[in-house]
């Protein structure tokens, strides 16, 4: 069972500052795989945060999707809250600007 809700989740305090090159690293190595890839798409395209089964919208075992996502929770990249049973995950915004401000500091 899946459930949308728009203000489930609170974003934690902002992330920790690492020196640029080793920022973009980290936050390169956590895209870098297309299920995590695929993951964030999915928490992007809700209006708010998702409640329930992520694996149901990947082709993955379940224990897959939880290491994926605790890939991208331990990066930044996305944040988790309990509510009842279940972590309802929300993409953190600031994370996917600050790597796109680093992307383009590169050119």
């Amino acid at each position: 069972m899946k459930r949308q809700t728009d203000n489930c989740c609170t974003p934690p305090g902002t992330i920790r500052k690492l020196a640029p090159d080793k920022e973009l690293a980290r936050l390169a190595k956590a895209l870098g795989h297309p299920a995590r890839v695929r993951i964030v798409q999915l928490l992007l395209r809700r209006e708010g945060c998702m409640c329930g089964d992520i694996v149901e919208h990947l082709p993955l075992a379940q224990s897959t999707v939880s290491q994926h996502l605790k890939v991208l929770k331990d990066t930044g990249i996305i944040y988790g809250e309990t509510e009842g049973p279940r972590i309802c995950y929300c993409v953190r915004r600031e994370a996917l600007r600050r790597l796109k401000e680093l992307l383009s500091e590169l050119a």
